[in-house]
C-alpha cells in the first residue's frame, strides 16, 4: 500500500482528473512482476509464473485490464500470460496486440470462457493454432474474433489453413484484415458461420467477393478497405444484393497510389455504386475514402435516398464540397459525421477511424499541423488521437514528422502547463522513440527538441531522463544548427542534474560529447559572446562533472581548464550580471574537479590560484562561495607549504575564514548536491578551521533552503553523526561549533517532521 500511495502522490494535485487508484495499481503490478511473482509448476509439471500471494483473485474487468496493460508495456509473453490461471484470473474479453507468444503461453486461454477475442499482429503462431488453444466453451460461444495482421501460414509447412474458422458456429463478428485470407476462406465462412453479421476483409488476398451472396440475408457490416477484388472485378452487382447492409467500407488509397505508381485504374469505381441510389436501402454508413470521382450531384442524390449518419471522404476532393464543409449550405447536416481534410472536425474523425492506415494518418496529421498552429487552449483530446498514430507507425517518416510537429504545437509554452503529466509522459516516450528511429533526420530531431525543451516537461514529468539526455547529446554532435545547439544544451543542463551519478558519468565521459560542448564554449569566447547557449553549455558541463571523476578526467584531457581560464579572462570586463552568471558556473565546475583528490595537482597552477584568490573576495556571494570551496578542497590535502602569488597557505586560509564569516544566507538556493560525501574530508580537517567553517556553512545553506531533501540525506549518509563528533571535540572552533550545531538541530527537527507526515499518510 505504501508504494501505491507514493505513486498517487506523484500526481499533480492541480488537476481535476488524477490517475485513478485502479490504474495506479495495475501499473504497479506490471512494473513489479519480479517482486510480486515467483516460479511455479503447472498441473502438467511445466514451469510457470505465479503470484506469491496465493489468496489473490482478479475479477474479469481487472484481469482484462492487467492483460491489456502488460501488452501495452511490451511485457506480455508466454511466461507472463501464464499468470492468467483461471483459478486466479477471469477472462471474458481478451485483447492482445503485437505480442511474441507461442502455443505454450496461449494454452492458458483454454480454461477461460471467452466471448470476445482480439489477438492482432501475431506472427509467431498461426490463427489456426490460436483457435486450437481455445476451450470448448469458447469455441461454442465466441461471438467476436479479431485476428487482423496475424498469419494463417504455418512457418514450417508454409500451408495456409483456414478451416478452423468453421468451428466458430456462433461467431457474429470476424476481422481478418491484413492477413492471407483469400477467396477460399471467404467461401468457408459464408457457408459455415450462420450468425455472421460483421465482416472485415480489408487488405486481404480476396479477388472475388461472389461468396458473400451466401450471407446476403444476414450481413450488416462489411469492410473491404484496399481489397484486391476492387482492382480485378466489378463488385457492384454483388454489393447491391447485400440488402441488409448498414455499414459498407469500400475505401482505398487509389488517389495516392495512382500518383505514386503506374498501376491500372481499378475496375470498381465509386460512381458505379453511387449511380444506383436505390440499392443498399438500409445503409447508414458509407466509407468511400480514397476514391475520388464522385460528382456532387451524384452524391446528393445517393444521400437523398439513404439516411446516412457517416460518410468517409478522406483523401478525396469531395470532402471540400460545401455540403460537408459549410454550415450555411442547404444540404449541410450536423448529424452527418464526415472524415476528410476540410476542417478540424473531419480531420479528428479521420484520426479516430484510420489509425492503422499510415497514408491516411500522414495526410490527416499534416492537415492537423496547420490547424494546431492557432490553438491557444489545451487540447488533450487531440493529443490522444495523435499518439496512437505515432505508436502504430514508428518507422514511417511522414507520420512521425507530422506527429512530432503537431505535438509541439499542442504542448508548447502555456499549453504544456495545463496538460496532465500522464499525457505529457506519453508525448515524451513517443517523441524519444521517433528520435531513435530517425537519428539522421534533422527536421524531425528539431521537432523533438522543440517539444522536449520545456521546463514543465523536464522538471515535472517522470520519464527515462538518461535515454533522453543521450539522444539529445547525439543530436548536438550530429547537427551544426544554432537553434538546435541551444535547445540541446538547455535540455542537457537540466537532465544532467536529475540522473544518477552512474548515468551522469556514462554520459559525461564520452569524449565526443565533451569535445562538442567545449567547442561551443570556445566559439562563443572567440566571438566575445555571452549568450543563453553559452550559459546552458556551462550549466550542462557543471552538472555532468558533479561527483563524476570520469567526466572531470575527460574535461581536463580535452583542455577544459585552459579554456575556462580564458573564458574567465574574457568575461572579467563584461557587465556584472552576465559576468557573475558565467563565473558562478565555471567555478562550480572547477569546484567539482577540486573535490577529486587525484585531480587537485592540475589546479595547483599559479594563474589558477591567483584567480581563486581574487574571486574569493568577490562581492557576489555566488562567486565567492565557489571560489572558497575550491580553496577549501585544495587546502584539505594538508600539504605543509605552498605559495600563491606571495601569499602562503595559512594567510589564504585566514582570508577564507574571514570571508565565510561575512556571508549572510542568500534568499534562494545557490547550489544542489547529489550527496554530502565531498564534505566529509573537509569536516575532519581539524587543524584547518577555515576549511571546516566553509563545509558547515555550505551544509547549513542547503539544509535551510531544502530541509526535506537534505536533512534526510544527512541521516541516510550518517553525516549528522560525523558532524556531531566534530562539534563535540574540545578544541573545535567556536564558529564551526555554532553553525554545526544548527545543522544537527535542523536535521533532527526535519526528520521528525518527515516521520509525522509519513504517519499521517
Amino acid at each position: 500500500m505504501k508504494e501505491v500511495v507514493s505513486l498517487i502522490q506523484e500526481v499533480d494535485t492541480m488537476y481535476d482528473t488524477p490517475v485513478s487508484l485502479h490504474n495506479c495499481c495495475i501499473d504497479f503490478i506490471c512494473d513489479n512482476l519480479s517482486e510480486l511473482c515467483e516460479a511455479g509448476i503447472t498441473e502438467l509439471g511445466e514451469p510457470k509464473l505465479m503470484f506469491k500471494d496465493s489468496d489473490i483473485y482478479f475479477q474479469h474487468h481487472l484481469s482484462e485490464t492487467l492483460l491489456e496493460t502488460l501488452c501495452e508495456k511490451g511485457k506480455l509473453n508466454d511466461e507472463t500470460l501464464m499468470l492468467f490461471d483461471p483459478n486466479v484470473m477471469n477472462l471474458r474479453q481478451v485483447c492482445i496486440r503485437d505480442a511474441q507468444l507461442t502455443t505454450k503461453g496461449l494454452r492458458t486461454l483454454k480454461q477461460h470462457k471467452i466471448s470476445d477475442l482480439e489477438i492482432t499482429g501475431l506472427k509467431s503462431v498461426t490463427i489456426n493454432d490460436v483457435i486450437g488453444c481455445l476451450g470448448e466453451w469458447t469455441l461454442t460461444n465466441l461471438r467476436s474474433l479479431n485476428v487482423s495482421n496475424s498469419t494463417f501460414i504455418n512457418n514450417t509447412t508454409k500451408f495456409c489453413v483456414m478451416v478452423s474458422l468453421s468451428k466458430l458456429r456462433n461467431l457474429v463478428s470476424l476481422n481478418v484484415s491484413r492477413t492471407q485470407f483469400n477467396k477460399h476462406g471467404l467461401e468457408i465462412i459464408a457457408e459455415d458461420l450462420p450468425k455472421l453479421e460483421n465482416l472485415d476483409i480489408s487488405d486481404t488476398l480476396i479477388d472475388d467477393i461472389s461468396a458473400l451472396r451466401k450471407c446476403k440475408d444476414r450481413l450488416k457490416y462489411l469492410s473491404m478497405y484496399s481489397l484486391r477484388a476492387a482492382q480485378t472485378c466489378d463488385m457492384v452487382p454483388v454489393l447491391c444484393e447485400l440488402t441488409k447492409l448498414v455499414h459498407l467500407d469500400v475505401s482505398d488509397e487509389t488517389s495516392v497510389q495512382t500518383i505514386l505508381s503506374t498501376s491500372p485504374l481499378p475496375k470498381f469505381k465509386i460512381t458505379d455504386l453511387l449511380s444506383r441510389p436505390t440499392c443498399l436501402p438500409q445503409l447508414t454508413s458509407l466509407d468511400m475514402s480514397g476514391k475520388d470521382g464522385a460528382a456532387q450531384d451524384i452524391l446528393v442524390e445517393f444521400m437523398r435516398m439513404h439516411r446516412l449518419r457517416f460518410l468517409g471522404l478522406s483523401l478525396t476532393e469531395a470532402c471540400m464540397y460545401p455540403m460537408f464543409n459549410n454550415a450555411d449550405c442547404p444540404e449541410y447536416s450536423t448529424e452527418l459525421v464526415v472524415t476528410g481534410e476540410a476542417n478540424e472536425r473531419q480531420v479528428l474523425e479521420a484520426l479516430k477511424r484510420y489509425t492503422t492506415r499510415h497514408l491516411y494518418m500522414q495526410k490527416s496529421l499534416y492537415t492537423l499541423f496547420s490547424l494546431t498552429q492557432e490553438m491557444f487552449t489545451p487540447r488533450e483530446d487531440i493529443i490522444k488521437l495523435v499518439l496512437p498514430a505515432m505508436k502504430l507507425h514508428p518507422r514511417t517518416l511522414g507520420v512521425q514528422m507530422a506527429a512530432t510537429a503537431c505535438l509541439y504545437n499542442l504542448s508548447k509554452a502555456e499549453l504544456g502547463q495545463r496538460i496532465h503529466p500522464r499525457c505529457l509522459k506519453d508525448i515524451i516516450e513517443l517523441t524519444l522513440l521517433a528520435m531513435e528511429n530517425f537519428p539522421n533526420h534533422q527536421q524531425l530531431q528539431k521537432n523533438a527538441l522543440l517539444t522536449l525543451c520545456s521546463d514543465r516537461i523536464l522538471q515535472d514529468v517522470q520519464f527515462d531522463r538518461y535515454r533522453c539526455a543521450k539522444l539529445v547529446m547525439e543530436c548536438l554532435c550530429l547537427f551544426d544548427d544554432q537553434s538546435m545547439n541551444r535547445m540541446s544544451v538547455a535540455i542537457c543542463s537540466i537532465l544532467a542534474a536529475k540522473i544518477s551519478t552512474q548515468k551522469t558519468s556514462q554520459l559525461g565521459a564520452k569524449t565526443r560529447y565533451m569535445k562538442k560542448m567545449l567547442q561551443l564554449v570556445r566559439q562563443k569566447i572567440e566571438n566575445n559572446t555571452v549568450d543563453i547557449t553559452l550559459k546552458f553549455t556551462l550549466s550542462a558541463l557543471w552538472n555532468l562533472t558533479d561527483e563524476s571523476p570520469a567526466t572531470c578526467k575527460v574535461f581536463l584531457a580535452e583542455g577544459g581548464l585552459d579554456l575556462f581560464m580564458s573564458t574567465l579572462q574574457v568575461v572579467s570586463n563584461m557587465e556584472m550580471e552576465s559576468r557573475v552568471q558565467v563565473e558562478t558556473k565555471i567555478l562550480g565546475l572547477l569546484n567539482n574537479i577540486a573535490e577529486v583528490k587525484s585531480f587537485r595537482t592540475a589546479l595547483m597552477r599559479e594563474d589558477f590560484l591567483m584567480m581563486a584568490k581574487r574571486l574569493l573576495q568577490a562581492e557576489q556571494i555566488d562567486v565567492s562561495y565557489f571560489a572558497a570551496g575550491i580553496i577549501a578542497h585544495l587546502a584539505s590535502d594538508g600539504e605543509p607549504t605552498w605559495i600563491i602569488a606571495g601569499t602562503d597557505r595559512n594567510d589564504l586560509l585566514q582570508d577564507l575564514y574571514t570571508v565565510v564569516l561575512k556571508w549572510e544566507q542568500p534568499t534562494t538556493e545557490m547550489v544542489a548536491y547529489r550527496s554530502f560525501s565531498p564534505f566529509v574530508p573537509l569536516l575532519r580537517s581539524k587543524d584547518m578551521p577555515a576549511v571546516q567553517l566553509w563545509a558547515v556553512w555550505a551544509i547549513l545553506h542547503v539544509c535551510t533552503k531544502n530541509a526535506q531533501k537534505y536533512c534526510t540525506m544527512l541521516q541516510e549518509e550518517k553525516v549528522d553523526e560525523i558532524l556531531q563528533t566534530v562539534i563535540n571535540e574540545s578544541d573545535i572552533d567556536k564558529h564551526v561549533q555554532t553553525i554545526g550545531q544548527k545543522v544537527v538541530s535542523l536535521a533532527n527537527s526535519g526528520t521528525s517532521l518527515l516521520v509525522v507526515t509519513q504517519n499521517i499518510v
